[in-house]
């Protein structure tokens, strides 16, 4: 059988495995095998069970139950309503004004949870009672909140960028540190684009009906104390180098639960299912990830990577127009399935042409995050969708559309950061 018939085959087995509702992680493992058994002399057992052994005992993964943990006892404190105490007298003035609040909400929280999912449910949770009881338009509160839930996977702690890390040998440290800059152009570019539209459909727009004094502001400012201490005892201790991101997580743990504590907001009850959705979700990604290693080791076995990789070589593309048919192929796979799953499902066919155009891998993360951030808000299978469409009953494609100038913005960010490498190098090279 050709090498061509061979990926051909594999394909349409995972294709046909994932389509079935095989869980992603047993799907991984079949097609793993089934190449191996099939198409290699390699001892098949040997190989399992070293490289998903390999795959777990990595001291980066770490990081990642204590990052998840972290968002989820966030998740059950009294985090968002001092959020919104702290920053409505702010964003007040701007144009859109409390429309900004999701926009900034989100990136703030975002830097303490590393989660879309978590940060779409825990401000569209106070937001959007909020705004719809000021009759701020239905469409633009939706679309704020859908794409900038997204900074969840983009502004560090990410998980993603950490199951990126770790798939493929990557600093997550760097990777922390390079996800900063472009989170804040998203940032930019949402706020920029609200305030265009906030000019131009004034109508549409609440009357301000409050007036908040300076020493007001700063009043209510404390409430963002303790979210800002977290950011910097997390991100900080990274930046400088002090902790690693596996023992900053830890900080972050710990900070959480005072956090928690001193809004009287820690119960035994929300101590408890903060952890075992800590355990549920860490679990999952650590099984997609051995899946995805034991797959990476299969192909290698098998030789496609090679193979595509002269392939690409062969049609001599240049890195753009690489980057422009693999970000297609990222947005319509993510369509489909979430976020970890794309990435750890490509990376062992991917990296090889990436490598082969040569494209920092480092940069590379970033991207493939951002495309993924995108496909966060596109149906059918857009994570941020369902929690929004679960909060406020309203038809997922009227979500979708409502989010649809946020999907495009990303589309600019990218093309900003391809146009502009230094974007995302500049930090982590300088660090």
């Amino acid at each position: 059988m050709s090498e061509i018939t061979l990926t051909l085959f594999l394909l349409i087995l995972l294709l046909v495995l994932l389509s079935g509702g095989v869980w992603v992680a047993f799907s991984l493992l079949a097609v793993g095998m089934a190449g191996m058994a099939l198409f290699t002399d390699a001892p098949l057992g040997d190989v399992l069970a070293t490289t998903v052994w390999g795959a777990s005992n990595s001291w980066a993964l770490a990081a990642l139950p204590l990052f998840i943990w972290m968002g989820e006892i966030l998740f059950r404190s009294r985090l968002s309503e001092d959020m919104f105490t702290g920053l409505a007298p702010w964003v007040n003035p701007l144009p859109g004004r409390l429309l900004h609040f999701n926009i900034f909400g989100c990136g703030i929280f975002a830097a303490v949870s590393g989660s879309s999912a978590a940060t779409a449910a825990t401000i569209g949770k106070l937001a959007i009672p909020e705004l719809s009881k000021r009759n701020y338009p239905e469409r633009l509160m939706l679309g704020t909140l859908a794409g900038s839930a997204t900074l969840g996977l983009l502004i560090p702690p990410s998980i993603i960028l950490i199951v990126y890390g770790v798939a493929t040998e990557q600093s997550i440290a760097r990777l922390f540190v390079a996800g900063i800059a472009p989170g804040l152009l998203l940032v930019c570019l949402f706020v920029g684009f609200v305030i265009l539209w906030s000019l131009s459909h004034k109508d549409k727009l609440p009357a301000d009906s409050e007036t908040v004094s300076l020493k007001e502001k700063i009043s209510r400012s404390r409430h963002l104390i303790p979210v800002v201490l977290l950011i910097m005892g997390v991100i900080g201790s990274i930046y400088s180098g002090i902790a690693s991101p596996t023992d900053a997580a830890a900080v972050g743990v710990l900070l959480a639960l005072l956090l928690s504590w001193q809004s009287k907001s820690l119960t035994k009850k929300s101590f408890f299912e903060a952890l075992l959705g800590a355990t549920k979700t860490s679990c999952m990604i650590a099984f997609i990830l051995a899946g995805a290693a034991f797959l990476t080791v299969a192909m290698g076995f098998t030789g496609i990577p090679k193979l595509l990789a002269q392939w690409i070589g062969a049609l001599e593309l240049s890195p753009y127009a690489l980057l422009a048919a693999l970000t297609v192929f990222f947005v319509i796979l993510g369509c489909f399935l979430d976020g970890i799953s794309v990435v750890v499902l490509t990376t062992s066919v991917i990296m090889p042409m990436v490598e082969q155009a040569n494209i920092d891998p480092l940069w590379f993360g970033i991207y493939v995050v951002i495309v993924v951030e995108m496909s966060q808000i596109t149906p059918p299978v857009g994570f941020n969708l369902f929690v929004i469409q679960a909060l406020t009953g309203r038809n997922i494609l009227s979500v979708a559309r409502a989010a649809l100038p946020f999907f495009l913005l990303m589309f600019v960010a990218l093309g900003l950061i391809i146009a502009f490498p230094e974007i995302v190098t500049y930090l982590p090279d300088n660090m």
